[in-house]
């Protein structure tokens, strides 16, 4: 619901305020996931810890990310989203604190465990809050813009989290965020509309089972390398995590009120966009996980050099996305985010190609420069297709639903090509390091392949037309 006394025709004064604002806090949450890539070897001397404890910096933060994001829209939905979008933001900048005050590696993880919690909450309202504020003629472009700075603060989290640490201490990654989260409460407290969904019912029990599921899974594929694959605590992970997957599926399909309906999987746009969202994830968070370590501890980069180096990459969402959003609206986002895969692709298998102990800054560009456009025109029209891919009173859930895809895929994807890295190499020389990150970047390489795939499968619908999935409900309620 735009305000009355808007004058810009299309993005009225409303629509511009919670645009900055969802903006800048999915530019926060999204830097989370990947700033502490460059600081890994820093923290790792100040703190301690192997490869598994390194891992852990990001998963903890990605895996509590993303089983809580259904649960965070659910409740933004039923309580009011402005409401939870401000206590998101306060968790979030409280665990941004505290991980910056951990005394130990163990403390680090479990700050950012809190972190990923807090995003997890206020990231899938950014969503829902832009979506009613922005007319549906001009969502396009908003989301565009949106997709275009998250994208961005993925992608240049290694560089300010390499600025950071070289330059004041690893500590800065995480204090960034608390002047940030101060300045931004009370904006969005003033300038954002209250809006609800429909009121329906919490899923704790779905809750619980996909969190334990998840975790299992990621804690197996995680120590597998370490602890052995036919060792108890990894088989009891793969078993017990498939277990509760399983138990969550049943129980969706039989819930009153299910945190992910299942039926909407029945849905050809919303199953292949939320596929190709896990896998690409999938390829790039474990991409970026190694490269930024690969940069700094086979070719001698500092930090900065390491997220410079890497500037033709995360450089592109801020020039190529909000272009990819507006083209969208006009021809479909099918062919924008089957592109961008592809390039995704086929950047991270020439990034394999010339990876090795003495690799050229000038040979890296091309491959650098195909991944950015790739994974902006990814980013673009993907929120998009993911609101047209249910009814209006769904979009909440499908946008919970696809960021938990994306998170997922980001603790995988770390957790399977380290697995794969480590089987094959290690950090005891360059050597080592290139036998183990070449083949763990093709596996990347495959991921993002078959998510370019899966992206085939989304209809051929056009801008305007109506939106998949079941028959509308009455508008939800806006308050002023």
């Amino acid at each position: 619901m735009q305000d009355s006394t808007d004058r810009t025709p299309g993005f009225g004064r409303t629509a511009v305020w919670t645009l900055v604002i969802t903006s800048v806090a999915g530019f926060m949450a999204s830097l989370d996931n990947l700033v502490v890539t460059t600081a890994l070897p820093s923290i790792r001397a100040h703190l301690g810890g192997g490869l598994s404890d390194l891992e852990w910096t990001v998963s903890a933060y990605t895996l509590t990310f993303a089983v809580l994001l259904m649960l965070g829209a659910a409740l933004g939905d039923r309580f009011g989203r402005r409401r939870f979008f401000l206590a998101g933001l306060t968790v979030f900048t409280a665990g941004s604190a505290a991980a910056a005050l951990a005394p130990g590696i163990n403390a680090l993880i479990v700050a950012r465990a809190v972190q990923g919690a807090g995003a997890a909450v206020m990231m899938p309202l950014t969503l829902t809050l832009l979506t009613t504020a922005v007319p549906e003629a001009r969502r396009g472009a908003a989301f565009g813009i949106w997709s275009g700075v998250n994208g961005l603060a993925v992608a240049t989290g290694p560089l300010i989290g390499g600025a950071l640490t070289q330059h004041l201490s690893w500590q800065w990654i995480f204090w960034l965020n608390v002047p940030i989260g101060l300045l931004l409460l009370p904006f969005a407290l003033r300038r954002l509309t209250e809006s609800r969904g429909t009121g329906r019912a919490l899923d704790v029990p779905g809750t619980v089972l996909v969190s334990l599921g998840l975790f299992g899974v990621v804690f197996a594929l995680v120590r597998g390398n370490a602890d052995g694959w036919t060792s108890a605590p990894v088989l009891t992970g793969l078993v017990a995590g498939a277990g509760f997957l399983a138990g969550f599926v049943r129980h969706e399909l039989r819930a009153a009120h299910p945190m992910l309906p299942m039926r909407l999987f029945r849905g050809r746009a919303f199953t292949a966009v939320n596929v190709a969202s896990l896998l690409m994830f999938l390829g790039m968070f474990g991409s970026i996980f190694l490269i930024s370590q690969y940069l700094q501890s086979v070719l001698g980069t500092t930090p900065t050099e390491a997220g410079v180096r890497m500037l033709p990459w995360t450089g592109m969402p801020l020039l190529v996305s909000p272009l990819a959003g507006a083209l969208s609206d006009r021809i479909g986002g099918r062919p924008i985010v089957v592109t961008g895969l592809a390039l995704q692709a086929l950047g991270l298998a020439m990034f394999a190609t010339i990876a090795h102990h003495s690799s050229s800054y000038g040979a890296q560009i091309p491959t650098l420069v195909v991944c950015g456009v790739g994974m902006s025109l990814y980013f673009a029209p993907t929120a998009s297709l993911v609101m047209a891919s249910v009814a209006p009173h769904e979009q909440g859930i499908a946008s919970g639903a696809n960021n938990a895809m994306r998170e997922v895929g980001g603790a995988l994807g770390v957790a399977v090509l380290s697995s794969v890295f480590s089987a094959r190499g290690g950090y005891g020389t360059a050597h080592t390091f290139v036998d183990g990150l070449v083949p763990a970047l093709y596996t990347g390489a495959a991921a993002v392949a078959v998510a370019a795939v899966a992206a085939t499968l989304l209809p051929r619908r056009r801008p305007g037309d109506a939106p998949a999935g079941p028959a509308p409900v009455p508008l939800e309620r806006v308050e002023a």
